[in-house]
């Protein structure tokens, strides 16, 4: 017989019972309206998924991309100079990929691919928690599907709207292709850095070769391009590249795609990049591609250009303007440098537009205007044989003045009669003034036109002395003129410019050759030019034979120049300051005859 339960203990028995009910109720309202919040918030989700998809773009095919045509610029020995606008290769099958290149992909990119359904939950809370941790997004929870989606039909806009549109076409695209079709889709679509797009275009643009010929370390470095293909680009930034390179292995050893022992071995291989001509050849390339453009028209084919660029010359002369200049910067207060080397005919063998091509892109060799100083003289001394003077014409070198002006020499003292060929030799101002009004300031100018200076010149009797602005490709183009035995030669760059897999849309042939000095005015200069390297103030560009050249000094050293020719080659260099500054007693004379020397020396030496 059970125990009698007392009236307290009954009591706290219905409380619990009461309690207990309670507890049950407030459950079932809890479940009822998670219930109902539930059913609103799929009924929102559904509509705005409907919404969204009702938006999509045509999903019923994949059209190739359309783009502007890619340019390649070849040396006229071959090696690549640069390239513009997109480089796409032919498309690459998955079977041909190489294994390790598909793992290094995945491995950094999305690991679970061959395994999620184009949404890889999983992977996105991993970000989330990677992100939290961290208290910055460094993660991202995108598959490679749908990173393809939004490359094939979406915009890159951070918006809601397009994220629930790339998963719903992510969504589509598994059910459509398999994987290994979404991965072909997506690195015969992906871009790469560097204007390539496409696993064989970038194989191509950074390697040299194919995308099978890929070494394990080679593949680890393109799939690191997709984070960030401008900021890893091997073409701009070897080490970033590398080191993103480094961490892919380690993905890859994660992931258990790689062993340790395999990743050490591949970090231990170096990195050959496929060599280009140096970075400071894009100012040519620049200048090239400025006049190729009418020759290669509405062509929607990818374009190469043959240039007059010479690969070697163009490394001697960085080498050298550079160096040089570096040497001198501090000391002697001077910031830039340009070089322009050009065969006897103006094809336009080397030029350095500048000391960084990175950090300013204005060519100093063809866009900017700088006095020349007596480096003018030869256009106010062919005026002068022009008007019956020869270099044996005696002139004394004394006070003089023109209009109210009075010019003075460099050293500041008068030396005396001299016959013209000496004046020339040492730059002496009075004579160069006296030979100028002799001849006529229109006849000087004239000069200057045939042989190709087309910026303005102002008639004033300082003309004589280089007051007027020039740029250098025109004035060593002058120069060249005299070395061509007295033919016009205007400085030309493109060779060729052929269709890839069409036409030739252009081939340069020469022309007609219009002879802007008579012969005999042209010994005499070459006369002339030869005396001022032998003796006068050009003698630090002296090479033992018969070189010939003018130095020019602009007022208070604000420019310095030095233009000759030699061998087969015609070269000018101008150093100064982009801002006007005066350097500190830089003369024409001085460092770049020096710089003229040393290339043409070793120009000489690899020809």
């Amino acid at each position: 017989m059970a125990p009698r339960r007392t009236g307290k203990e009954s009591g706290k028995g219905e409380a619990n019972r009461k309690s207990g009910g309670a507890r049950r109720g407030w459950v079932a309202r809890l479940a009822r309206w998670a219930l109902v919040l539930g059913i609103w918030v799929g009924v929102a989700v559904a509509g705005a998924v409907a919404w969204y998809a009702w938006d999509l773009p045509d999903l019923s095919r994949l059209e190739t991309p359309t783009r502007r045509p890619a340019v390649l610029l070849r040396t006229v020995d071959g090696a690549v100079l640069a390239r513009y606008g997109q480089l796409y290769g032919g498309a690459v099958r998955f079977d041909e990929l190489p294994g390790y290149f598909v793992e290094a992909v995945s491995s950094i990119e999305d690991r679970r691919f061959f395994e999620h359904p184009g949404i890889d939950v999983w992977g996105i809370l991993r970000a989330a928690v990677a992100n939290i941790r961290a208290g910055e997004i460094r993660q991202g929870g995108s598959t490679l599907t749908q990173q393809l989606a939004k490359n094939l039909f979406l915009t890159p806009e951070r918006t809601v709207r397009r994220k629930i549109q790339e998963a719903i076409v992510a969504f589509w695209l598994e059910a459509r292709f398999s994987k290994r079709q979404i991965f072909e889709i997506y690195i015969n679509r992906v871009y790469f850095g560097s204007g390539a797009y496409g696993a064989a275009a970038a194989a191509r643009r950074y390697f040299g070769g194919t995308v099978r010929d890929l070494s394990l370390f080679e593949a680890a470095v393109l799939a690191g391009l997709l984070k960030a293909p401008s900021r890893y680009s091997p073409a701009r930034d070897a080490d970033a590249a590398r080191a993103r390179g480094l961490r892919v292995l380690r993905a890859m050893v994660d992931a258990g795609k790689l062993t340790e022992v395999e990743a050490e071995a591949a970090r231990r291989t170096p990195l050959r990049l496929r060599e280009e001509t140096g970075a400071g050849a894009r100012y040519f390339a620049d200048w090239t591609l400025e006049r190729a453009v009418g020759h290669i028209g509405r062509t929607s084919r990818d374009v190469e250009i043959r240039t007059t660029l010479d690969s070697r010359l163009q490394r001697i002369a960085e080498r050298h303007a550079r160096g040089l200049l570096a040497k001198a910067e501090k000391t002697r207060r001077v910031s830039q440098v340009a070089l322009v080397a050009m065969s006897f005919d103006g094809a336009v063998r080397a030029m350095v537009g500048g000391k960084v091509y990175s950090a300013s892109q204005f060519n100093r060799a063809t866009q900017a205007r700088r006095q020349p100083g007596s480096a003018f003289k030869l256009f106010v001394y062919l005026a002068g044989l022009e008007a019956g003077l020869t270099p044996d014409s005696v002139f004394v070198d004394r006070p003089i003045g023109v209009a109210g002006w009075r010019p003075r020499n460099y050293d500041g003292r008068f030396h005396g009669a001299m016959p013209l060929e000496r004046a020339f030799a040492r730059s002496i101002n009075t004579v160069a003034v006296q030979v100028s009004e002799r001849a006529g300031r229109r006849r000087v100018i004239d000069a200057a036109r045939r042989l190709g200076i087309t910026t303005p010149i102002a008639p004033h009797p300082s003309l004589a002395l280089g007051a007027s602005e020039v740029t250098l490709i025109e004035l060593t183009a002058a120069y060249a003129s005299v070395a061509n035995g007295g033919v016009a030669v205007w400085p030309w760059g493109v060779a060729s410019v052929d269709a890839v897999g069409g036409k030739r849309l252009y081939r340069r042939t020469g022309g007609p050759q219009a002879r802007v000095i008579e012969r005999d005015r042209v010994r005499a200069l070459g006369r002339m030019l030869r005396e001022a390297v032998r003796t006068g103030t050009g003698r630090a560009a002296r090479l033992g034979g018969s070189e010939a050249g003018k130095t020019g000094t602009s007022q208070s050293f604000r420019d310095a120049w030095f233009v000759g020719f030699a061998g087969d080659l015609v070269a000018g260099v101008w150093v100064g300051n982009d801002d006007d500054r005066p350097m500190k007693k830089v003369t024409g004379g001085g460092l770049p005859a020096r710089i003229w020397r040393a290339f043409m020396r070793d120009a000489a030496a690899t020809r």
